[in-house]
């Protein structure tokens, strides 16, 4: 399903899990279900959004690093001197 691009396998998958007896599953698939079509299609379509998520994780990174030493004007050299 992952890597085939099959989110539309997605309800039969959940069935199976819920027919079996993992409560930390259960758990998991009521999160699943709160955005079903988010998740669907985040399994079936091409698009990715890891690149963003990357240059975020940089950012917040380098934030927490500087926290307490200097300011928004010193971060926002480091992050653009980084890119």
């Amino acid at each position: 399903m992952l890597t085939q691009l099959r989110g539309e396998r997605l309800p039969e998958w959940i069935a199976a899990v819920r027919a079996d007896d993992l409560p930390s599953f259960h758990t998991f698939i009521n999160g699943l279900e709160r955005d079903l079509a988010a998740v669907t299609a985040g399994l079936t379509l091409p698009w990715s959004s890891g690149t963003v998520e990357g240059h975020v994780n940089r950012i917040k990174m380098s934030k927490r690093q500087m926290y307490g030493r200097a300011g928004f004007k010193f971060l926002r050299k480091r992050v653009l001197l980084a890119s």
